[in-house]
């Protein structure tokens, strides 16, 4: 196939639809692997910091940018007319729950319907987006495959596997992880035909270090979900468990330590305050979405999502205990909350726990702040758009809060420092026993 020797020598265009935490450094890979790469987004505020080689996500170094922006392999732009430019589309947009906890298909569908305007013969595009089974064939391939109609060229319709080629490559980005990137974590690829996925295949192979063929588009949709669901069931195992053993007197972490001592069949799971990032908090309800349609209710999944988004209160809940030990109630404390961020050493809100606890410990009367190395004040999200900037973490701004509850274990705190001058901190990550500091004046929650 044309295609294929394309991308085999390196001539094929790449064109990254959606520059955030999965398309950038997916894009920059390419770029870096000596691909043509135009990365394609809404938000015009992206493109000139892009250009001057600058970065809008805090563990992306600008150096990768530069070096990419420099070979003349890599640009951006919010001009989706230059679409039929590339030879490979590969879509990286939201999918996020609509307030009632149903997948919000409108990124996607816009974005298909894009693409469906300018797609020409010969070229591959590749869904990344994580959603339910069922997605590519059901809402991308009838539009892909009336493109030229939608262009006004005719009644003609592209044949799918032979006009243009179609898969679903989920994504699996962890951010900051510094064991494993986007180039070394092997990549499941499912296209609409044989054709298809050997085109796709061929795609990922260029950058990723192992690709792992699946029979269909469904089965690699499902693949995800049962990726996330597994964390998701698991954490909220730990997490009620953590709320039985605080009746008994247990410390859940001190059991998971000894347990974790079990070479065989035991993984470690960790309870926290509720669950955040884009995965974990939202796709195990997109298959409890499509399961209705099969009049099938996914129980197991609805009742881990009941456990994790119930932690924030249970938090709450341990923290009017505390002030209470020290004769205080929530309305009126001073608290501050160490993290902003979903989990350590970035900057990424998406679901943050902690955003939940600003809003429940406020409702309550507490007056929050929050201190962020990684995010210097809170920005409007979906939910939640709060007007607060990060405080210091001085001697004198920590003895002036009733109550410091740690929310994100960044590994930046100096966590003997913030014992030493606080009042009284609540920590739900077990962070200052891992640092080695131990107090009277710290609970774990």
């Amino acid at each position: 196939m044309e295609l294929v020797d394309k991308i085999k020598n390196k001539e094929a265009v790449i064109g990254v639809i959606g520059l955030g935490y999965v398309g950038l450094p997916l894009g920059l890979e390419y770029a870096l692997k000596g691909f043509n790469v135009t990365g394609f987004d809404v938000d015009e505020k992206k493109i000139p910091m892009l250009e001057e080689g600058k970065s809008y996500i805090k563990h992306i170094s600008e150096e990768k940018i530069k070096k990419a922006v420099d070979s003349g392999k890599f640009s951006a732009t919010t001009d989706f007319s230059r679409l039929p430019e590339v030879d490979a589309i590969i879509i990286c947009v939201p999918t996020p729950l609509n307030e009632h906890r149903e997948p919000d298909m409108s990124y996607v569908e816009s974005t298909a319907n894009t693409v469906a305007k300018y797609l020409r013969k010969g070229q591959i595009v590749s869904l990344e987006s994580t959603t339910y089974p069922g997605t590519t064939e059901e809402i991308l391939l009838p539009l892909f495959e009336s493109a030229p109609v939608i262009q006004g060229l005719g009644d003609y319709k592209f044949k799918v596997g032979e006009d243009f080629y179609l898969s679903f490559s989920p994504e699996r980005e962890d951010p900051n992880n510094p064991k494993y990137s986007t180039a070394t974590i092997p990549k499941v690829v499912g296209g609409v035909t044989e054709n298809c996925n050997k085109v796709a295949v061929e795609l990922y192979n260029q950058v990723i270090v192992k690709t792992v063929p699946v029979s269909s588009p469904k089965v690699a949709e499902a693949t995800k979900l049962v990726e996330n669901i597994y964390r998701s069931v698991n954490i909220a195992l730990v997490n009620e468990l953590k709320v039985v053993f605080d009746k008994m007197g247990i410390d859940i972490w001190e059991v998971i330590n000894a347990a974790s001592t079990k070479p065989f069949g035991y993984n470690p799971f960790y309870p926290g305050p509720g669950l955040g990032g884009h995965c974990i908090p939202i796709d195990p309800f997109y298959l409890t979405w499509k399961a209705r349609e099969y009049e099938l209710n996914t129980r197991f999944i609805e009742l881990a999502g009941e456990i994790n988004t119930s932690m924030p209160y249970y938090v709450v809940e341990n923290v009017a205990h505390v002030l209470n030990e020290y004769k205080k109630s929530i309305k009126g404390s001073k608290i501050l909350i160490l993290g902003a961020s979903y989990k350590k050493d970035i900057d990424d809100m998406r679901e943050s726990p902690s955003l939940k606890l600003i809003e429940l410990l406020t409702a309550y009367g507490a007056e929050v702040d929050y201190n962020d190395p990684y995010v210097p004040s809170l920005f409007p999200m979906r939910k939640y758009d709060y007007k607060m900037k990060s405080v210091d973490l001085t001697e004198e701004n920590l003895k002036n809060y009733d109550l410091v509850l740690l929310s994100t274990d960044h590994s930046g705190y100096d966590y003997a420092f913030i014992e030493k001058h606080a009042n009284v901190i609540v920590d739900t990550r077990n962070a200052f026993e891992k640092a080695g500091v131990k107090s009277d004046k710290i609970y774990k929650s």
